[in-house]
């Protein structure tokens, strides 16, 4: 398997980074990577995450690989190092930084920018007095702050930012708030394996929590690392699909991430975590990987798969064959079930979304029931909550509410209510604003006037899936359907597009409107 395939989906991310990035040495914003913010000029402040983008930069200026036209250049180190000091300038006082909106202090910002730039800075050779003071007020501030809702991802990259700021000034001031950070997100690991992302198990972020850890086991190894590094390997792996892809709509985030490095990193001492990405990079050379070519998350991957070239283990072990047989991850809400050439990925605490596989390839991708109502609110099937199931040794059943889709849309009262709130209650205040967003646009479900029963059975060597779903009233419901990768939270890094998104919407509007009252609208199909 050629690991250049990682340098190369990288690489041709550079450019795009670059045309982010403020170039220009005597423009007041040198080294700003906010597109919308110096040449739009539609937003007015800065994102602090886009300066993350100095990781790629640094990355391709010091890694010889294969294709490589950045290997050395130095004008990729000056932009490199205008991206860090655009990091610093635009930082707030305290170090912090905003993404979304202004005085947001964003955490996950904050510490995705910190790791691009302490590793930037080491690989570019610098030795710079006023960065490294912005380092230790960003770290600071990290170390202090306790964002609302758990969201693994975020907590081991402030444990690995502390633990890199204190092998940059090689004192112990970082080693007390590192050791809490890491026991706090240790403690956020389930026993099935798993880290806790808002409200479950995100398998596409779980590979970044992995990613962080093996690099932070591999500067400081420990015992308890290591251990909740292969628990996390071990689960991730059961999610690694017939055809190489990775994740989606099953997850808490909707997420198809995968981030590789670590299981370089973790290949080294447990063979089997190599195996994973042996399978992923079936998928990236055959085109089947997810598209992160955003603005805002170009650079997540873009680095991850330079490292991950890097790192790259030479001797691999052979892919084995998967083992038949379900495995039923209760407190993550997720069922896998392989029989055959079929492989079943469901989300019990999901509505039972799933994708289904068989030879192989992909042949569904259902999200669930969605109803348009005459008024434009959606209610739908899928949202994260408390279902009644059942399994028997042939079928699941998923049963429950619908709940109402998060669509809110930003209007101009609800940008300047949001910008007076900001610079008046709300940049004293940023984390009672950034849990009121997260209530309104992620996390909980409100039920909607809609129930369901959904009934996968295995017969005659094929899953038939089975859906009832019942009304109170059904005039009110202009359109209906199941669409292969349907969401209805904000997540940032979902709704990115996957050749398996191909398959067509599945239009239930004419049953509906054939229903008479007390009718049940049933879709059955055989997969």
């Amino acid at each position: 398997m050629s690991r250049d395939l990682f340098a190369a989906a990288a690489l041709a991310d550079i450019p795009k980074i670059l045309t982010l990035q403020d170039r220009n040495p005597h423009s007041p914003t040198y080294g700003c990577f906010d597109r919308n913010y110096w040449q739009y000029k539609i937003i007015d402040f800065p994102s602090g995450m886009a300066q993350e983008f100095v990781l790629p930069l640094a990355l391709a200026w010091a890694t010889d690989c294969p294709g490589n036209p950045y290997y050395g250049k130095a004008a990729v180190r000056d932009w490199a190092i205008a991206g860090m000091r655009f990091a610093a300038a635009s930082a707030h006082d305290d170090g912090s930084c905003d993404d979304y909106f202004p005085f947001e202090r964003a955490a996950g910002a904050a510490a995705f920018s910190l790791l691009a730039c302490l590793d930037a800075y080491r690989l570019l050779g610098l030795r710079d007095e006023a960065l490294e003071e912005f380092f230790a007020r960003r770290g600071a501030w990290l170390a202090d702050h306790r964002e609302s809702g758990r969201l693994s991802n975020h907590e081991a990259l402030i444990a690995l930012d502390l633990a890199l700021l204190g092998e940059l000034d090689g004192g112990d001031r970082w080693q007390a708030p590192f050791e809490a950070r890491l026991a706090r997100l240790l403690s956020w690991q389930d026993e099935e394996g798993w880290f806790h992302e808002y409200e479950g198990c995100d398998p596409g972020y779980l590979t970044l929590t992995i990613s962080v850890l093996a690099r932070l086991h591999e500067i400081r190894p420990r015992d308890d690392v290591a251990r909740a590094l292969e628990r996390a390997v071990v689960f991730a792996a059961a999610f690694c699909h017939p055809d190489g892809t990775f994740g989606g709509e099953y997850g808490s985030r909707n997420t198809y991430s995968f981030f590789p490095h670590g299981f370089e990193l973790v290949g080294r001492w447990m063979p089997a975590a190599l195996a994973v990405n042996d399978r992923f990079l079936d998928a990236l050379s055959a085109g089947r990987t997810a598209c992160f070519a955003d603005d805002h998350i170009v650079g997540h991957h873009c680095w991850n798969y330079l490292l991950a070239w890097r790192d790259f283990a030479a001797e691999r072990p052979s892919v084995a064959a998967v083992e038949e047989g379900r495995r039923h991850f209760r407190n993550a809400g997720l069922v896998v079930d392989r029989r055959g050439d079929t492989a079943l990925y469901l989300a019990l605490n999901k509505g039972g979304v799933f994708k289904l596989f068989r030879g192989g390839r992909l042949v569904a991708s259902d999200t669930q029931v969605s109803l348009r109502l005459s008024d434009g609110r959606n209610a739908v099937a899928h949202l994260a909550g408390t279902y009644e199931t059942r399994l028997t040794d042939d079928g699941v059943e998923v049963g429950g509410d619908f709940g109402w889709a998060k669509q809110p849309k930003m209007t101009i009262a609800k940008l300047i209510i949001l910008r007076l709130l900001m610079v008046t209650i709300g940049r004293f205040h940023p984390d009672a604003v950034r849990r009121l967003l997260q209530r309104l646009l992620i996390t909980g479900r409100q039920a909607a006037p809609f129930a369901f029963v959904r009934r996968l059975t295995w017969r005659d060597g094929q899953w038939t899936v089975r859906d009832d779903v019942t009304a109170e009233d059904w005039e009110q419901v202009a359109a209906a359907g199941i669409g292969g990768d349907q969401t209805s939270i904000h997540v940032v890094m979902s709704r990115t597009y996957q050749e398996g998104q191909l398959q067509p919407w599945q239009d239930l509007t004419g049953q509906v409107a054939a229903l008479a009252k007390g009718e049940a609208l049933v879709v059955e199909r055989s997969l």
